[in-house]
């Protein structure tokens, strides 16, 4: 049995609002973790990732998923959800959100996750980066199709258009799920995160501050200094929004 604990994160950064939102929900063999970074303009963004995780974690409170197709089931009906909440001429009627969700059975040892748009989990094993979602995104598409360096993802200029995100037509969304490649371990670390932090982190950043680290908090602390470092000169950025999760021996 693993012992499991959560920290988050979350800032506004250089905008007036946050359009982030994150939660999870834990029973008796099971953590499920949400984060969800909302757009829509005029308030819209936030109203849609506040809507995606609370039906989310609504969801899997009441039907726990076993795998990540299961999952990413639960996220189109998570869609669907959305949709439903629209009212034309209100900040609601044109919102969208990203989201990833994980979960965690720390009886088995297992995690299986899903994801729609560019919010990311990171998985990391001996300080070092196991897995990692791969982002329904311009810029990921011409990195699979060898047109464009992984390295060169955070700075492109085009890196915000998504191909895929919560509040699309059903036969447009694009949802990825996924069951890890073996168990979890005593000692791994997992991360679920918003663009507005890794587009100025990359992974040696993010494995530098987990090497550096004593508990989850203390690693997003140094997430968080790192953001406002690379953001210091910078007019305008992003929200962020980190949620943390380490395993232990229980």
């Amino acid at each position: 049995m693993l012992s499991l604990e959560v920290a988050l994160l979350t800032d506004r950064g250089g905008r007036d609002y946050n359009e982030d939102a994150c939660g999870h929900w834990h029973s008796e063999r099971q953590l499920c973790c949400v984060l969800a970074d909302g757009a829509g303009g005029h308030g819209g963004g936030d109203i849609a990732s506040r809507l995606a995780v609370q039906a989310m974690v609504s969801r899997l409170s009441s039907r726990p998923t076993a795998d990540g197709d299961a999952l990413a089931d639960a996220l189109r009906e998570t869609n669907d959800a959305l949709r439903r909440q629209r009212e034309p001429g209100t900040p609601r009627q044109d919102m969208h959100s990203t989201a990833v969700c994980l979960v965690l059975d720390f009886i088995d040892h297992r995690a299986h996750w899903a994801h729609a748009g560019d919010s990311r989990l990171y998985w990391f094993r001996d300080g070092r980066l196991l897995q990692r979602t791969r982002d329904h995104s311009l810029v990921q598409a011409l990195v699979d199709a060898g047109m464009l360096a992984e390295d060169q993802m955070q700075h492109h200029p085009r890196r915000s258009e998504l191909r895929s995100a919560l509040g699309l037509p059903p036969e447009q969304l694009v949802v990825t799920g996924d069951d890890g490649d073996g168990p979890v371990e005593a000692g791994d670390a997992f991360m679920l995160c918003t663009d507005g932090l890794w587009e100025h982190l990359d992974d040696a950043v993010l494995e530098s501050c987990l090497a550096g680290a004593a508990t989850p908090r203390a690693w997003l602390d140094a997430l968080d200094q790192a953001v406002r470092s690379a953001t210091r000169d910078l007019p305008s950025h992003d929200n962020y929004t980190a949620l943390a999760v380490w395993s232990r021996a229980a």
